[in-house]
């Protein structure tokens, strides 16, 4: 006896077939470039542009599937993992109330940790606005939590923060991300949507601005200091210019 189809008992075979995520996309605007994509950011991208047409299931599942890569990010460039859960909500909020603008034109991972990069510099923003000298806890905490690890002590770690601060925005991003924080450049360049070789040309830039500044504040020191524990720093200032900056790298 033959065998009864599935479209021989109802319908034709495009009914039991699940819709192509393209279907969910509102139309005029550009399809996402799935074709270049990992199989994961494919993925991702479509629920972002599902969710951007209403769906409440595919918004769900596309911060389901980035949320532990927004949390890593954020982590590593704040360098506090205690805030990486408050900046990551901050980021989804931010990215969800945005999706109208998301039209696929790069993957949805990429797109959203460029979001999460404005949370955390906003977040510094902040944290730079609230007095830096008082008598509580709470300003120690602050420098301690984004002194780059591996520096040879605080007040080195401070100094450097101050002198990070005087870079200007990009190159200073491009510096602490890849020197301090240790991300690829190939992810720094994804997030801030530029090039590897601008990049690679910014954090050059500061490491040379950084090394000169040490040099010049080390030279003024110099002629300023008192005591024997700021007779025992004295000597090398390019040596030790250097040395601040290689335990960053």
């Amino acid at each position: 006896m033959k065998p009864t189809l599935p479209a021989e008992r109802g319908g034709p075979p495009e009914q039991h077939r699940p819709q192509p995520v393209e279907t969910a996309e509102p139309a005029p605007g550009p399809r996402p470039r799935t074709e270049r994509l990992r199989p994961d950011d494919a993925a991702s991208t479509g629920w972002a542009l599902a969710a951007r047409a209403g769906d409440p299931a595919a918004a769900e599942a596309f911060v389901r599937a980035l949320h532990r890569d927004v949390v890593r990010y954020v982590a590593h460039l704040s360098a506090d993992p205690q805030l990486a859960e408050d900046l990551a909500q901050d980021t989804f909020v931010r990215a969800l109330r945005s999706l109208h603008r998301f039209e696929g034109r790069s993957s949805a991972r990429t797109w959203l940790l460029a979001i999460a990069r404005r949370a955390v510099v906003d977040d510094f923003r902040r944290a730079a606005a609230r007095p830096r000298l008082s008598d509580t806890d709470d300003w120690r905490r602050a420098v301690e939590r984004t002194q780059p690890i591996g520096l040879p002590g605080f007040e080195e770690g401070v100094a450097l923060q101050e002198l990070l601060a005087a870079l200007p925005r990009e190159r200073r991003e491009a510096f602490v991300a890849t020197q301090l924080l240790g991300l690829p450049y190939a992810e720094v360049a994804r997030a801030t949507g530029c090039p590897v070789g601008t990049v690679r040309s910014r954090v050059a830039r500061a490491r040379a601005a950084l090394t000169a500044q040490l040099i010049e504040n080390e030279n003024e020191n110099k002629g300023e200091s008192r005591g024997e524990s700021r007779g025992e720093s004295r000597g090398g200032g390019e040596s030790r210019g250097r040395s601040l900056l290689g335990a960053a790298a």
